[in-house]
């Protein structure tokens, strides 16, 4: 499963890279939100993928009676889930702004816009 999950985290970071060299801000967009998706693949793969125990110490114990999942890589991702949700919100409506104001989404031409203004 391990071995899958690297493949998969290798693909998606891949993948994210060739959209963030796109010129097309929505594409930009979409390549940090597949790259932030691959990264907590990555983290998640490092908390030991088990679906063998519950990450729960029974009472009375001290250690927990067999290997398990580990509960903080869990809780990390979940928190970096909802960022980056407020992320990509926040990031789309910048880009339509930008699109309004400047009629269009390419990179290079409103970089060309704005220094065409000065």
């Amino acid at each position: 499963m391990e071995t899958l999950l690297a493949l998969v985290t290798g693909a998606m970071v891949a993948i994210s890279v060739y959209l963030l060299l796109q010129r097309d801000l929505v594409r930009k967009i979409i390549g940090v939100v597949v790259l932030s998706n691959g990264i907590h693949l990555l983290i998640f793969a490092m908390g030991r993928v088990t679906r063998a125990a519950s990450p729960l110490i029974p009472a009375g114990e001290k250690y927990p009676p067999e290997v398990i999942a580990n509960p903080l890589s869990q809780a990390l991702i979940l928190t970096a889930i909802v960022i980056g949700f407020g992320l990509l919100a926040f990031s789309l409506v910048l880009v339509y702004r930008l699109h309004e104001s400047s009629g269009s989404a390419d990179a290079d031409s409103i970089i060309e816009a704005t220094l065409g203004d000065q």
